[in-house]
């Protein structure tokens, strides 16, 4: 009988150490931490427990801190969602985005480039894009996050721009027809990076894009 057939005799009898309660403390084991200590069964059975409590409480406080990330950010949507319920013009939505966005959810640089809008204006909102930018943004089923491949995008950011280490590109849609882009960038390469989810990411830009196509057709 060999390591594997007692293992199995134990499993296919799982009363016999119910009926020999007394194995529990007459065989020992290494301890699981400290070399060359035996201890019983029992406690050997006892630390694992401990350890799986551990593992489980670990687990727990992860989604915890999860729920409550969400939790906060859904207050921030929600805050940005009043304010473009109460913007009465474009430069109210204009305002309103970007002070959530700076302000609430601390991003330091955004830029918003609007194309085929009813109405012509002098912001730099409204300057001239690229038909490859238009393009590639028009091609996004969700928004983008990563390295500022897009030169262009990342020149919307002023002086800031040669610091730009990551950044996110939202379609601003019309039904299904991509009306402009929504950028967010930052000197952090990890803040907008390719795994991260875009649930809220695009929530914020439908919103942004539901205001916007109210006041500007």
């Amino acid at each position: 009988m060999n390591a594997d057939d007692v293992a199995r005799y134990l499993r296919e009898h799982p009363d016999f150490l119910s009926e020999h309660g007394e194995l529990f403390t007459q065989i020992t084991v290494p301890h699981p931490q400290h070399d060359g200590q035996a201890i019983s069964l029992a406690e050997r059975q006892l630390h694992a427990l401990r350890d799986k409590i551990r593992l489980l409480e670990g687990k727990l406080a992860e989604l915890i801190r999860f729920g409550e990330e969400n939790d906060d950010i859904s207050e921030k949507v929600h805050r940005l969602s009043v304010a473009l319920l109460a913007a009465e013009n474009y430069e109210a939505v204009r305002h309103a985005l970007y002070t959530s966005l700076q302000e609430d959810f601390s991003v330091p640089h955004v830029a918003l480039r609007i194309w085929n809008s009813v109405l012509a204006r002098e912001e730099a909102e409204f300057a001239s894009v690229s038909e490859s930018v238009r393009l590639y943004v028009g091609d996004l089923r969700r928004p983008y996050c990563g390295a500022p491949d897009n030169i262009e995008a990342v020149g919307w950011f002023g002086e800031a721009s040669p610091h730009i280490r990551s950044l996110a590109l939202m379609p601003l849609r019309r039904q299904t027809q991509v009306f402009g882009v929504l950028v967010l960038g930052s000197e952090e390469m990890e803040r907008f990076y390719p795994e991260m989810g875009t649930l809220y990411l695009g929530r914020i830009a439908e919103l942004a894009a539901a205001a916007l196509l109210c006041e500007l057709g």
